[in-house]
Parts: C-alpha cells; structure tokens; sequence
C-alpha cells in the first residue's frame, strides 16, 4: 500500500497557524489535501499531526474532509512517521509536509514512478542538491522497511525533526536518487514559511482556483513568467533555514556534521 503522510502542526516559529491561513474560502491544508487527491498512485492518505490540544483542529479537518490521521510527538517526527506508517500498514510512504500547498498529484506520481523503475531504497524530488523542481513540491518516497531501519538508528535531532535525514545522508548505504525536472525551475517557491509567501499564494489561489481548482504548478509558473511583480513577492527568501537550525541543534548536541 502506497501511504501519503502529510506532516501537520500549528505551531511554528516562522508563521504560527499557517496551514489555517485562508485563501479562496479554505485553509491552505484543505487544499493541499484536495490537490494530492488527485494522485492516481497513492493508496491512502493520512495527516500525521501532535497530541497538543492546539492541533485539535487539524484533526477536525481531517474528519470533515474523510482523511485518515494519526497523533504523535510533535518534535520527534521521525517517531511520528514510523507509528502512522506502522498503524495504516504502509508498504511505501510518501512523505509530504504540509507547508506546500501548490503540490499536486501529478507531482506525486512522477516520483512514485522512478521510485518502483529504479529500485531504489529512497527517492525525491528535493535531494541530494541542487534540486530543479520548485521548493515547496517537495515529495519523498521510501519503503516502510527503510523506515523502520531509520527510527532504530537515527540518533541526531536533526535525524529525528526531518524524518529522512539518515537515509540520504547515506549515500553509500542506500541508493539515492533524485527526480528531475526538465527545466531547473529552483528560483521558484511555494511553500508557506513566512508572510510572504502567504502574499504570494493568496495572489495564485485567487487568480487560478476560482477557474480551475485542478490548475498545475506548471500554470503557475507560467503565469509568474508573465507576472514577475508577483514573482518577486517571496524571491528574496533563502531555501532550506530549517535544516541550517536543526545542524546547529546537532552540534550544540555534540554530533559532527
């Protein structure tokens, strides 16, 4: 069974609350989940969130919209990962963050489909770098076995925060491989971690859903070509800050990076 986990919390130290924030009359969470439904690939979806109270609502979400969900720790995500896959019996997980609400199941099976092609332990579109899709359309597929392996051995914060830290930083243990794009689309970015790209987003649901709630990320890029005032809403933002704290925890910790 092929399991889409989406990864959920309101808490966040850049944008409190951001996958609530609103645009075209639904939370940017509902339209992420009604854009991944689209996939033909993926054979259940599952919003892993936390056992706070504050993340109530996202489990309300869930049960409105007819998702599967599955309540963790909030800062040891890999554990979270490992125990929703564990209870949905997953075979392969997808692995999707909640923050990208421009994902579309297009995307989603374009990388499920090199995954079972290439025999691959682990397969992405975001790494090893440099990526070519937009940020913010990041998927990442790997088997449950691997998952499994991970939770026993992943010991650095950073390890436990990202979920698949361990296995691509691996290279010489598993067999990496990242899905292109083709055309390097990087500078373009979707997803929500600041007011900013909120600004951005809020302009592409207003122009495309009302037309076409099914609309592409490629639909998006072009009309940015078109449009680079709007383009230039969240360019100046830099990829990735996430991962540059968390190395940091991982020192302050007595890990080498």
């Amino acid at each position: 069974m092929n399991v889409g986990i989406i990864q959920a919390r309101t808490g966040s130290s850049r944008l409190p609350g951001k996958i609530l924030m609103k645009v075209a009359g639904k939370t940017l969470l509902e339209h992420m989940i009604e854009r991944i439904s689209n996939s033909k690939k993926l054979d259940k979806i599952v919003i892993a969130t936390t056992t706070k109270d504050t993340d109530d609502v996202i489990v309300s979400i869930a049960k409105k919209l007819g998702i599967d969900y599955f309540r963790g720790s909030e800062d040891d995500v890999l554990d979270r990962y490992y125990n929703a896959s564990k209870q949905y019996d997953a075979d392969v997980v997808v692995r999707l963050c909640s923050d990208c609400p421009i994902l579309d199941g297009n995307v989603i099976d374009t990388v499920l489909n090199e995954y079972f092609i290439g025999e691959y332990d682990y397969v992405s579109n975001l790494v090893p770098l440099p990526r070519t899709y937009p940020d913010g359309l990041s998927v990442e597929v790997f088997s449950s076995e691997l998952l499994a392996e991970t939770q026993f051995n992943a010991k650095k914060p950073s390890e436990r925060e990202h979920v698949t830290f361990y296995m691509w930083g691996q290279p010489e243990k598993y067999k990496i491989h990242r899905t292109e794009y083709g055309t390097d689309l990087s500078k373009y970015r979707f997803n929500i971690d600041y007011h900013e790209d909120f600004l951005l987003l809020e302009k592409i649901f207003e122009h495309f859903y009302p037309k076409n709630k099914n609309f592409l990320f490629e639909d998006v890029v072009k009309w940015l070509e078109e449009n680079p005032q709007i383009f230039k809403l969240n360019n100046m933002i830099e990829p990735n800050l996430g991962w540059v704290k968390s190395l940091e925890e991982d020192k302050n910790q007595g890990f080498s990076n």
